[in-house]
């Protein structure tokens, strides 16, 4: 679907697992929903943000996307081994105990190119996480939480939209890590 004239897209830059983590992250989360409740992200909607944008218009994405073929980054390894819980947003989070190097040098590139682009990053420190469980009252435990390992080779950047059922996300571009 094409945007229109002066529509405004929500965006944000993320690194989107294949499809063989979506199915352990999948079981992960069905292991959570027998200990919580709320509400599962939709398997194909799993991602890792690297910076949230928000609502921008054509020549805005056109600027981001400019921006991001100039970064360079490398692939890298990340292991997928803390559960926790945000009580504000109420959101069960699965991430990293250390976040390599290479994904912080990544998330400072791809802030620094919002500037360019006329937009403010985001002033919270970056936390690796992924999002698994929405609107939970309470945050879930698990004994035995096996380390989910994630090669990671590229970036993209997704759109956002809202609809009754709720959020779905689109792939709008990928950019390899060299």
């Amino acid at each position: 679907m094409q945007s229109g004239e002066g529509k405004r897209r929500r965006l944000f830059f993320a690194l989107w697992p294949d499809d063989q983590l979506r199915l352990q992250l999948n079981k992960l989360n069905n292991k959570l929903g027998r200990q919580v409740r709320g509400r599962k992200m939709r398997v194909e909607n799993l991602h890792l943000t690297l910076s949230f944008i928000g609502g921008v218009d054509e020549s805005t994405c056109d600027c981001l996307q400019q921006m991001a073929s100039t970064i360079q980054g490398v692939p890298f390894q990340l292991t997928l081994d803390q559960l926790g819980y945000f009580p504000r947003p109420k959101v069960i989070w699965l991430g990293c105990s250390e976040t390599p190097e290479p994904l912080q040098l990544l998330v400072n590139a791809v802030n620094d190119g919002l500037l360019k682009c006329g937009l403010e990053p985001e002033k919270r420190p970056f936390h690796t996480h992924l999002t698994l469980m929405r609107k939970c009252t309470k945050g879930a435990r698990l004994d035995n939480l096996e380390p989910l390992e994630w090669s990671v080779h590229d970036f993209c950047l997704v759109e956002s939209n809202t609809l009754p059922e709720g959020a779905e996300y689109r792939v709008i571009k990928r950019w390899p890590l060299l």
